[in-house]
């Protein structure tokens, strides 16, 4: 890690590992890497106007196809000689210059580096679905070696539909390996079902605790034993506990007799950690429509789901690392449990929104608990990521004043680049909105004629332009002609045309409107922690 804090990165998670991450620096690494053969990679937010219509971002455009980046991937890994490179070979062989092909050959050579920032006692657990398991299972066992293999674990993610024409696939895979055979492991327990407890543990005490009768024996031929004033013989092949353990279990009243005469003992279920996870997850719901945690993240994962594994592989204290962290569900469930993390995210999308759901769920001092690293942090920064990537630059410029970017190809939000929602009427009054446009390049007094008709348009209270130049005369006068948005909640106007340059914006200035506090739905928020009561390894799921 480049400090003490956690941090965020943003950029290529190879050439943030090789860059960044030490080696056997990491104790837990999660990944859940996004594939899609066909189609692009979209990430969706849901609309919180009302609407029941979604913005698709592209964050991967057609990422998995066999080009000259990918050929040159499996070259690099190719020329390393060894069982990866071997394996690899062979997929070539299989596969051709297929999507999957290109999929693999993106994975190698980050599959190598997470085994080298892996600790000794590190664990890996590779989140996938059987689009691509069976490949990856090869390929994890090439470069973790498949002495190295754990677990394949079962998650079972929904509910059948009764597909048409095959069986209806419900169940992800997590491939799970150890870095070496010393690695990290605290053994999670689930409480009983009631069906469970209601069958095994019958019998209840006149205390009222319930216990159920075990054998008093165990394997291996022994003599027999003093039970009171009787001497009994074991069953053929079994033995006694000893006799001191005997003579206390019968003054502590431990021991019942049955009708043959033989002793059994007293298990008492208030004494009993819960049943050991098994490797098929069906107890882990999915999120939901109506989950609170649900952040309209397509691939959101469950943060049960990852708190589940953090307590299995990691002690307090210890660093967890998502190379692909998405939304954060790994981020926010490592920091709930005191481990240390690192996140990285090759959009500033994905980014954005993490920021957002730390400060809605841990409050604004989380800040000073983590850095992020690749963002823009100066006005020249942001021209060079202009220059590189504009769809980068507009989704950066619109996170740092936390608007959701807009889909550019719905023809409703043409000239709107993001938009704020906000009430100012109360929890249950209109809900408004602000929207907003990104220019990089030269701005002038038509970019702010156009924002006014879009204002017009959409019946918005406010519009900001978000602009890499600082303003003109004319353009300030066009903005300031525009007149005001009075707040009926806040007893104040607002300009309704405001321009806003990124180094204002990098230097803190925000947009002048009515607070956001606790009625924003730009992002959806995320639920406050809670002080945690139970033992860390007892699971409330």
């Amino acid at each position: 890690m480049a400090s003490d804090k956690n941090t965020l990165y943003y950029g290529d998670n190879l050439d943030v590992l090789r860059r960044y991450i030490h080696d056997a620096s990491v104790d837990l690494v999660y990944l859940d890497p996004p594939f899609n053969s066909n189609a692009t990679y979209n990430v969706l937010f849901a609309e919180q106007d009302g609407s029941r219509a979604a913005a698709q971002i592209k964050a991967f455009g057609d990422t998995w196809r066999w080009d000259q980046a990918a050929a040159a991937s499996y070259h690099e890994i190719v020329e390393r000689g060894g069982l990866v490179s071997q394996t690899m070979q062979a997929f070539r062989l299989v596969l051709g210059e297929s999507n999957m092909m290109a999929y693999l050959a993106m994975m190698a050579p980050r599959l190598v580096e997470l085994h080298r920032v892996l600790a000794p006692t590190g664990s890996i657990y590779l989140h996938c679905d059987s689009t691509a398991s069976h490949y990856l299972k090869l390929l994890m066992d090439a470069v973790f070696g498949s002495e190295s293999m754990r677990a394949e674990i079962i998650w079972k993610r929904a509910y059948g539909h009764g597909a048409a024409t095959n069986y209806h696939r419900v169940h992800d895979t997590i491939l799970y390996y150890g870095r070496s055979k010393q690695c990290q492991w605290n053994p999670v327990r689930l409480p009983h079902d009631r069906s469970y407890i209601e069958t095994h543990y019958r019998h209840v005490d006149s205390d009222g605790r319930r216990f159920q009768l075990i054998t008093a024996h165990a394997p291996g031929q022994g003599p027999p034993r003093r039970f009171g004033d009787r001497m009994i013989d074991p069953p053929k092949g079994r033995h006694w506990m000893d006799q001191e353990t005997i003579d206390k279990d019968m003054r502590d009243g431990l021991l019942v007799f049955t009708r043959s005469g033989m002793p059994r003992k007293k298990r008492y279920l208030d004494e009993e950690d819960g049943r050991p996870v098994s490797d098929v997850w069906d107890d882990v719901f999915p999120v939901n429509s109506q989950a609170s945690e649900r952040l309209g993240y397509p691939t959101q994962k469950p943060e049960a789901l990852l708190k589940r594994i953090i307590l299995a592989s990691t002690d307090e204290g210890d660093i967890v690392l998502d190379p692909f962290c998405g939304c954060g569900t790994t981020v926010a469930a490592a920091q709930r449990l005191k481990r240390r993390w690192i996140g990285i995210d090759i959009t500033h999308l994905a980014i954005s929104l993490i920021k957002h759901r730390l400060k809605d769920t841990f409050g604004n001092n989380i800040s000073k608990t983590y850095e992020v690293i690749g963002e823009p942090t100066t006005a020249s920064d942001a021209e060079v990521l202009a220059s590189e990537d504009p769809y980068q630059f507009q989704w950066w410029a619109l996170g740092l004043v936390g608007a959701r970017p807009v889909d550019q190809k719905r023809g409703a939000d043409k000239g709107i680049d993001g938009r704020l929602y906000f009430h100012d009427e109360g929890a249950s009054g209109k809900t408004k909105q602000v929207v907003l446009s990104v220019k990089a390049g030269k701005t002038g007094v038509a970019h702010l004629r156009d924002l006014r008709g879009v204002v017009e348009r959409e019946n918005a209270e406010i519009g900001v332009l978000i602009s890499m130049q600082e303003p003109t005369q004319p353009m300030r006068t066009e903005a300031a002609g525009a007149g005001f948005y009075r707040s009926p909640g806040w007893n104040r106007n607002y300009p309704k045309l405001q321009i806003l340059t990124i180094a204002e914006l990098v230097a803190g200035k925000g947009i002048d409107m009515p607070p956001l506090r606790d009625v924003n739905t730009t992002f959806k928020k995320a639920p406050k922690a809670k002080t945690r009561r139970k033992q860390d390894n007892q699971l409330p799921f």
